[in-house]
């Protein structure tokens, strides 16, 4: 067994950990991809090698040697989001149960940057991408950016079904939460956030308002935000207090950060109080819902379980590029706190 690789090489390679462990080239092989095939001191002693000369093996250049691959690129909207912080974990254990790998790009929000992660693990040869996209053209595009990599997406519905697909019930959700609200004697309700072009904020609207109208002696407003962050809540917030304060008696927030905005204005109001005066309904689940200092009713959409249902799917396009692709939808529940039931409500 020789001591140190070939001199000149700055990167060992299989053949040089092959001679430094005494090996043929297969068994290295077969110690890397194959370890069951390989004696157990002939694998320890490969591995050894391994470690000593600091061989890395290029996945990329084996992948496409192969002509296949076992990394699946994974492009999130904003991690920002614990919910598609959830999603990321949902496929990552569904994909690491096939021994395939996981590659997570983060567009924060940036359509130019989103481009440019589709485009780069397009370069990286992956075996397939999951979007969870921006709701911009791209994503609503027939055929998104004429793109070859098996592709599903995650959270959105290719219009024309040019991709697989796993979206929640977003209508559902808005119902879900004007119900909870008039279950609770609430009539005079308001949604808030934006903008309306947003599918999913349109459609918790619409699912808000078909709520509210089976029941006649309730009405619900709409506020439009400009976006569904904090800051966007507590500008929703003033305007409220300028409308009155005692105008509605409660919100329909599109989103869990919406309402923490709503609820820092409206509780600087003397002799006002949440839900009190006002009960809040927040959207998605997000991780500090329940810790806020007034904890938050919410609609939980089920984030792992979206993102192991389209790592399914996505193994299903691998294995049949030319199959029909279809699109599942999951059902959004309800999480009642304190925003909306006070004391009713306490923490486990």
């Amino acid at each position: 067994m020789t001591d140190t690789p070939p001199s000149g090489r700055t990167k060992p390679s299989m053949a040089d950990v092959a001679a430094h462990a005494g090996v043929a080239l297969g068994t290295v092989s077969n110690t890397l991809n194959n370890p069951e095939k390989v004696r157990e001191a002939t694998r320890r002693r490969v591995l050894s090698s391994i470690a000593e000369l600091g061989f890395v093996r290029n996945d990329a250049a084996r992948s496409l040697a192969a002509g296949n691959s076992t990394s699946v690129g994974l492009v999130l909207a904003d991690l920002g989001n614990s919910f598609f912080v959830d999603i990321a974990r949902g496929a990552e254990r569904a994909l690491r149960r096939h021994k395939m790998d996981v590659l997570i790009v983060n567009s924060d929000v940036d359509p130019d940057r989103e481009i440019h992660n589709l485009e780069l693990l397009d370069r990286s040869r992956v075996a397939g991408i999951i979007l969870a996209p921006l709701d911009t053209a791209l994503a609503k595009s027939p055929h998104p950016a004429n793109r070859t990599t098996p592709t599903v997406l995650a959270n959105f519905e290719s219009p024309s079904l040019a991709y697989p697909g796993v979206i929640v019930d977003e209508r559902h959700g808005g119902a879900l939460a004007a119900s909870h609200l008039i279950a609770l004697g609430r009539r005079r309700l308001l949604f808030v956030g934006g903008p309306r072009f947003l599918t999913a904020v349109n459609q918790r609207w619409e699912g808000a308002e078909q709520a509210t109208a089976a029941h006649p002696d309730a009405s619900i407003d709409i506020l439009e935000t400009r976006g569904v962050n904090i800051r966007h809540g507590r500008d929703a917030g003033r305007q409220i207090l300028e409308r009155g304060a005692g105008t509605y008696d409660a919100i329909v927030a599109a989103s869990d950060l919406v309402a923490i905005g709503l609820i820092q204005i409206l509780n600087e109001v003397p002799g006002f109080s949440v839900p009190g005066d006002i009960a809040i309904t927040g959207y998605d689940n997000n991780h500090f819902a329940s810790e806020s200092a007034i904890p938050i009713s919410t609609v939980s959409q089920p984030g792992e379980e979206m993102g192991a249902v389209a790592a399914d799917l996505l193994l299903e396009r691998i294995a049949n590029p030319g199959a029909p692709s279809r699109s599942v939808t999951l059902e959004p529940r309800l999480l009642p706190r304190t925003s909306t039931l006070g004391e009713m409500w306490r923490r486990d």
